[in-house]
């Protein structure tokens, strides 16, 4: 049978030869199996690789076993290779607890320590940004080791591609970044993905070397990418690799291919990566037909003995303690007590204090943000942190929040942490998703913690305008898997930043701009912590419980000092994810009457679910219905007569009268 590629072996030995024949033809068994079960239901979707194992299995081939790969559908070779029992990964697919991420996610959606693999999300882009954040770590411990970090040619149109690849390049971190150009996003056909003649072209914007790869041919796969890799390990930089193949299945089984013309497909199928090695092996009598026949054998054997195992194991039987604990990473809190000598200093001065503290505690811990370097970050926070902590560790960012999120997430699964600083809380929605998406969910998913905090300048007051002057906290409460902390006062500020960086898990940390330099407050000079989940009580009263939080709190110390007959309990919440109900549950059973003050608009607000709670909780303590007071519902205006009509501060007081009058 004449050859479709043309093999270059380069002196490669006979067992790297037959290794890279068998890694391939291992996945293809175990494909060909799925489909079967697929037809039979007994797995429930399945994204084919077929036709794509020379890409996943010479990548991973050249790569070392401890050097981290982020995979996609399509990468089943990647797996195999990094030789996973069969029994897991079928046991993942069929929603079992010896899976990967106890069913809760399926297919290719987990990764795993023990493999150095990390699992992609449906999102696709920010996979990018999460193998940045895995090579910097590399960089900065000097470790002379690569990351790989996989995409289709659908996943190079969305912004998170464009980021990470800037990012990478801008920080000449060690990336291999490898697209699979197989023909199609889904049912779309690259000529309406893209207008370049490559993908690799892309690289060019971003002063990144390139390279094309005959993705179908396995020896140029693995010596292209082994000669790449020994290259960046020498000399960090990223790379950019298209290798061009083809799908020759459905995006997913149920999709099909009625929208692939005929004789495209049969062009590709005559390129089948393992047939026409084999069958250039068999020329060059380094394999023989006994061989393959007790290669296949032998494979088939353990793809039956292992689904055997995965069908036998017992169904995931619910348990609900075991769902809600695993939403968090276990975080045992160790209290440090704050000093007694302190000093009268601003919020601002607090939150750069403790963050200064926190980096001196932990030498693994990097800063990242828009100008935080020399510059010392918009609102002079982290001035002077280069000179004490280094450029490595205090690094300035393009504008790309997305992809500085995902990076965070990389170096906590290389076991660092971060604190991202949004330059305002406005920006986030630039990185939400893989806030929402990746941070959140990732402890939950397959039990790899998310080591990162996020600083959110927040909040109205200074004439900032709709762009600068929200507090979007409510965006996140809703989130599980993310905590979100908001003091309002320069000691909460110091000892909840640092017990933010000390837990493991995805913290959004508010900091409100108009409270930065116009409350001060004795803060204590040590390095302290104070427990997240716990609110404070300021005032005790008999009449009326008043909770909030952030500026409410002194919007409500104001009202209450221009009113000294009123006898409230003052609660400010600090934290807002995990919520500390007890302390307000024990004020409004024993007050009767419950207001809740926010800055953000009404609607959907933490004031709702607050109330909610309460009334769920208390109702037959409450002698008036619970009273939500919230900013209008508009954008933030900027002038000065706008805003501060806009803002709750101005209502709160005539809202607190008509409560205890009910």
């Amino acid at each position: 049978m004449p050859q479709n590629i043309t093999y270059n072996q380069n002196n490669l030995s006979k067992d790297i030869l037959l290794k890279l024949y068998r890694n391939m033809l291992k996945p293809r068994l175990i494909e060909e199996k799925m489909l079967i079960l697929l037809r039979q239901g007994k797995i429930s979707k399945w994204f084919s690789g077929i036709g794509q194992e020379a890409i996943s299995v010479g990548v991973t081939m050249a790569l070392k076993k401890e050097e981290y790969i982020l995979p996609m559908h399509r990468n089943l070779g990647v797996f195999t290779t990094r030789e996973i029992p069969l029994s897991r990964l079928f046991s993942q697919w069929q929603g079992k607890m010896n899976g990967f991420t106890k069913g809760r996610d399926r297919s290719f959606h987990f990764g795993t320590q023990a493999y150095k693999i990390v699992g992609m999300i449906s999102h696709l882009g920010p996979q990018f940004g999460v193998a940045d954040g895995i090579a910097l770590a590399n960089k900065i411990k000097e470790v002379k080791e690569v990351c790989a970090v996989f995409t289709g040619d659908g996943g190079t149109s969305e912004g998170d591609f464009h980021e990470a690849l800037n990012v990478a390049s801008v920080w000449s971190l060690p990336v291999l970044f490898c697209i699979e150009n197989n023909g199609y996003g889904l049912s779309t056909p690259i000529a309406e993905q893209f207008n370049c003649e490559n993908l690799a072209d892309k690289g060019i914007g971003y002063g990144m070397e390139s390279h094309i790869i005959e993705g179908n041919n396995i020896l140029e796969v693995y010596q292209k990418v082994t000669e790449i890799a020994e290259s960046v390990r020498k000399n960090p930089r990223p790379i950019l690799i298209e290798f061009k193949t083809f799908r020759l299945r459905g995006h997913e089984e149920a999709s099909g291919t009625k929208y692939v013309p005929k004789e495209l497909i049969e062009e590709w199928e005559a390129k089948n990566p393992i047939s026409n090695f084999e069958n250039y092996l068999l020329k060059e009598a380094v394999l023989t037909k006994e061989m393959i026949d007790s290669y296949t054998i032998e494979i088939k054997q353990e793809i039956d003995t292992h689904l055997k195992i995965a069908f036998e194991e017992e169904k995931i039987t619910p348990n609900l303690e075991t769902e809600l604990s695993d939403v968090y990473k276990m975080f045992d809190f160790q209290e440090t007590e704050p000093s007694q000598k302190k000093n009268k200093i601003r919020l601002v001065d607090a939150i750069s204090e403790g963050l200064r503290q926190s980096m001196e505690k932990h030498d693994d811990l990097v800063i990242m943000g828009q100008d935080v370097a020399e510059y010392g970050g918009v609102f002079k926070i982290t001035d002077g942190f280069v000179a004490q902590f280094g450029k490595e560790r205090v690094r300035n960012t393009p504008i790309c929040e997305s992809a500085i999120v995902a990076a965070a997430y990389g170096l906590s699964v290389k076991g660092m942490k971060a604190v991202m600083e949004m330059q305002f809380a406005d920006f986030v929605s630039s990185g939400f998703n893989p806030i929402v998406n990746l941070l959140a969910k990732s402890h939950y998913r397959w039990g790899e913690k998310a080591d990162v905090v996020v600083r959110m300048p927040c909040g109205a007051g200074v004439g900032a305008g709709p762009f600068h002057s929200q507090t979007n906290e409510a965006w996140f409460t809703k989130t599980p898997g993310l905590k979100v902390v908001y003091p309002a006062f320069p000691q909460d500020a110091k000892g909840l930043l640092a017990s933010a960086i000390d837990d493991p898990n995805p913290v959004l940390f508010f900091e409100h701009k108009a409270l930065y330099r116009s409350v001060y407050q004795e803060v204590s000079e040590n390095h302290f912590t104070i427990e997240i989940g716990k609110a404070n009580q300021l005032k005790t009263g008999e009449q009326i419980s008043i909770i909030t939080y952030g500026a409410g709190v002194h919007w409500a110390l104001e009202t209450l000092a221009n009113n000294p007959t009123i006898a409230a309990d003052l609660i400010d919440l600090r934290t807002l994810q995990p919520l500390d109900v007890e302390t307000i549950y024990r004020s409004v059973q024993k007050s009767g009457k419950a207001i809740i003050l926010q800055e953000d608009s009404l609607f959907g607000g933490i004031a709702s679910d607050v109330s909610a709670l309460i009334t769920e909780n208390c109702f037959h303590y409450l002698d008036a219905p619970v009273k939500r007071v919230g900013s209008l519902e508009t954008p933030i205006p900027f002038q000065g007569g706008l805003e501060n009509q806009y803002l709750s501060k101005n209502s709160f007081e005539n809202h607190l009268k008509e409560l205890l009058n009910y």
